[in-house]
Order: C-alpha cells, then structure tokens, then sequence
C-alpha cells in the first residue's frame, strides 16, 4: 500500500511510539506509517485503513498497539470476528480493559447479544473509567433492543450520566441512544425532548438528532436547486403545433395589412 510522502510516522502517540521500540528502526518507522493511515482514513475510507491495518499487522503482530489499530479498522467495515480475535490479543498483551465494550459491541456484532449482556454484568465492568462504562450501558441497551427487549433498553440507559446537566464527550451519544428507545416503545412526546437534548450537547455533530427532530414535527427539507428545477419542469410548454400555428397566423395578418396599404396607396 502506497504511503503519501508527507507521512513520516512521527505523528502516532507517543505511547505507541514507545511500544514500537521493540523494533528494528526502519521497521518501526514503516509500522508508524501504516498505523498514521490508519488513524486518518478510519472514518472517512475504512475500506483503505482496513488495508493498511493488515499490512501493520504483517509487519508487527506482536505489538499491542497494533493488534487494537487492526481490531479497529475490522470493526469499521464490519468484519467482527476478526475485530474481535484483534481486541482479545491486544488486551492479553496489555491486561487493559478499555477495550471490553467495543469487544461486547462485537459478539452483537456476530448477532451474539446475550454474550454482550453477559460481559455488561461482568467484573470488568468496573474496572472501566466512568466514559467506558457509558459505553458498556450504551452497548447493553442496544444488545436488548437486539433480543426485542424495547422497555429494558429504555430502562438500561437510565443513569446518573443521563441525568447529569453537564455536558461530557459521551452526553450527545447517550441522550440520543435514549430518545431513540423512548420512540421504539411509542413515547414519542418524551423521544423528541431527549433528540433535542442530544442536539444541544452534539458540539461535533456526531449525531443526526436535528435530522430526527424535524422528522418528529413533519418538516421536510427540500433543496433549492432541486426546488427551482422542478418548478421549470412544471411549466407546461407551448406544443410545437400551436407554436407553429400562431406563427401563421401572424405572418397572415401581417400579409394582410400589407395588401391593404399597397391598395390605399393605389387609389
């Protein structure tokens, strides 16, 4: 996979940079370029990082850093059970938990959601940092909606996090999760108060809650192009045979007054 040339590899954390020490030099530095690659096309090209994830890992499958960046790109292009064999040997390397939510989100993934709900009451739970557990709670509820299990789900994401005014990276994601149970159990009124909770706290616009509040109030956004190019297409035009008839009758009549100038100017 070819790498731009403005891509050193110096622009990975520091933290997997030290994890790349392990490796000779110019290895490490073509391993810090895939993992940059990575980073930036995993949300605009994940189709590209996934590639590069698996040339990293060709190069360095014993790095931890490296296993979690391939577990990453799998889950993009959703290739779960390889994130999820990626996940489990970064985290046996690192004896971390960090990962424990997004590897429940994959046993969802495999269409396994009572394996998610396992792992959301198990002991590593609590070793999560408060925004790891919210995720662990979001992954839940989603693992009941999964089973058909609507009500539970609206009660799984109830929490002091909800209920918090304060706005942290995981309020827009959390509200919205819970408008959009409240809507799937038909408490619509209630839906459209937390979509526009979630909307006040999605700084990045990492939801589309304005997108899901205006179809709650029946509004329609039309494109002003679009609306222009329509409105030209509906003007009907004149069919050819009138336009051709009103050209005749226009030459007669001028034929006509010809004729008759030409007869007073005679006499």
């Amino acid at each position: 996979m070819p790498i731009p040339e403005d891509v050193t590899g110096d622009e990975i954390d520091k933290d997997v940079r030290q994890e790349l020490l392990s490796l000779p030099k110019t290895l490490a530095e073509d391993v810090a370029k895939n993992l940059v690659m990575v980073a930036k096309l995993l949300d605009e090209d994940p189709e590209r990082a996934y590639q590069y994830s698996r040339v990293a890992l060709r190069l360095a499958s014993r790095v931890a850093a490296v296993r979690e960046a391939a577990g990453f790109a799998s889950y993009a292009v959703a290739k779960y059970s390889e994130a999820l064999a990626e996940f489990r040997a970064a985290r046996r390397m690192t004896g971390n938990n960090d990962l424990w939510p997004v590897m429940a989100d994959c046993e969802r993934g495999m269409g396994r959601p009572e394996r998610a709900l396992t792992m959301a009451g198990e002991p590593e739970v609590q070793k999560l940092d408060r925004a790891g557990q919210v995720e662990m709670r979001l992954v839940a509820a989603g693992a009941r909606r999964d089973m058909g299990q609507a009500d539970a789900a609206v009660v799984t994401l109830q929490s002091p996090e909800l209920a918090s005014n304060s706005v942290q990276p995981w309020t827009a994601r959390l509200r919205y999760a819970y408008a959009d149970a409240l809507l799937a159990v038909g408490r619509e009124d209630e839906a459209r108060e937390w979509f526009a909770k979630a909307l006040e706290a999605d700084q990045g616009g990492t939801t589309d809650a304005s997108d899901r509040l205006a179809e709650l109030d029946g509004v329609e956004f039309v494109d002003a192009l679009d609306s222009d190019e329509a409105a030209v297409e509906a003007e009907p035009a004149e069919p050819a045979e009138q336009v051709v008839e009103a050209a005749e009758e226009t030459a007669e009549v001028t034929k006509d007054a010809a004729e008759d100038t030409a007869d007073s100017d005679g006499s």
